[in-house]
């Protein structure tokens, strides 16, 4: 290698270290996700009312994302599950996020996946205040991921739908496997687990992740 390849060589080093996050920026915020239900405007209406609007109860991390005043019952084959949290704002489909133990008391069989992938989930039963709703799809159990505005993804070398590790730090501390990436202009930076995976990690809203 001649002097000039290796000045090369050092310069391009230099510009990824610099790049590269380090320290608290490799940190990544954690939001701990309970079960909840997105419908769509016409399930909305059902179980509602006509015309029914969803009342903002708070507003969730993710921009334009809200939890709202309104629960639901989710009914399965064997039990039901009382007082479930609906997220807005409504969707094209009704989706129904829910944690692996709720598969044994509903008595179904919810595949994991990514946010919108409905093709062969399971339905349930929802019951709101002005009716029901059977549903044929869309009952699943969250697959880990991270939410990234593409400039975080830029930050820490990742790409839209990669699958990476995270490290999580702490006595109940672990790595966990197979996470993805989710990356679009309207996210905010944030690790998304659901409450059994939290309270087995020992994470809370305070806490942090850093992907290895």
């Amino acid at each position: 290698m001649s002097q000039c390849d290796e000045l090369l060589a050092l310069l391009m080093e230099a510009v990824k270290q610099q790049a590269a996050p380090s320290g608290e920026e490799k940190q990544i915020p954690v939001g701990v996700s309970n079960r909840h239900v997105h419908l769509s405007q016409g399930d909305l209406d059902r179980l509602f009312g006509p015309g029914h609007t969803l009342e903002k109860m708070k507003d969730l991390s993710q921009p334009g994302q809200y939890a709202c005043k309104e629960t639901v019952t989710v009914c399965g084959p064997k039990g039901v599950i009382e007082k479930v949290r609906i997220l807005g704002p409504v969707r094209s489909q009704t989706q129904v996020e829910i944690l692996a133990a709720d598969c044994f008391k509903l008595g179904v069989k919810a595949p994991i996946r990514l946010s919108g992938d409905l093709d062969g989930t399971p339905g349930v039963t929802l019951v709101g205040p002005k009716g029901s709703v059977q549903t044929e799809k869309g009952v699943m159990i969250a697959q880990r991921h991270i939410h990234m505005h593409p400039k975080d993804a830029e930050k820490f070398g990742v790409h839209d739908g990669q699958w990476v590790d995270r490290q999580v730090d702490g006595l109940r501390g672990g790595v966990l496997k197979n996470t993805v990436i989710r990356v679009t202009g309207e996210s905010a930076l944030e690790c998304h687990v659901d409450t059994e995976e939290a309270n087995a990690l020992g994470l809370g809203s305070a806490s942090s992740v850093r992907i290895v």
